[in-house]
């Protein structure tokens, strides 16, 4: 019986928790956007949210393009990366819990997985800088993998701060590049 309970239903689970959570966040995106008010603190909440969500998209980046262009905006980028690495627990854990059932799991799952075996912590730094939804499946093929999590964090944070950095800075010279135009 405990063997079937960790082999089956824990797996399916932590899926399911996984699953629950992005549809929560999706359907009370508006109220994730409205965490942007509490400044570093919004930036690094509403990063955390809406980087929980596996899949469906969570208007996070919008956010710290308002707190970009009020406050110190590379302070905004790292302080959002690093409740967007913590977030991306949950890909991971999808992925170490549901080994069974993701493995196999179509042709960008394979692509990403063998070259996750090949350069390993190469890939889960370009998933995470890379401006696309992207790292949830490094996020899983490294939890099918049993990457250790300590080091995935450890290496999605410079990513994510390279990529937010980026957009962030792009939001804040297009907002300003607007307003010269407008004005």
């Amino acid at each position: 019986m405990k063997a079937w309970l960790k082999k089956r239903a824990i797996p399916i689970l932590v899926v399911l928790l996984a699953i629950a959570i992005t549809i929560v966040l999706f359907l009370y995106r508006d109220k994730v956007v409205a965490l942007g008010n509490y400044g570093y603190l919004g930036a690094f909440l509403v990063c955390l949210i809406s980087n929980t969500s596996i899949i469906l998209p969570v208007p996070g980046i919008v956010v710290l393009f308002a707190l970009g262009a009020t406050l110190n905006p590379v302070l905004v980028a790292l302080v959002g990366a690093a409740g967007g690495t913590i977030a991306e627990i949950t890909g991971f854990m999808a992925g170490y819990g549901g080994r069974g059932m993701v493995q196999g799991g179509g042709r960008v799952y394979t692509l990403a997985e063998g070259w996750m075996k090949r350069w390993g912590g190469w890939v889960i730094f370009a998933f995470a800088a890379i401006p696309l939804p992207i790292l949830d499946i490094a996020g899983v093929v490294a939890g099918v993998l049993g990457y250790p999590l300590w080091k995935f964090l450890l290496i999605v944070w410079p990513g994510k701060s390279i990529k937010y950095i980026m957009l962030v800075l792009a939001g804040v010279w297009g907002w300003e590049a607007l307003l010269r135009f407008l004005g």
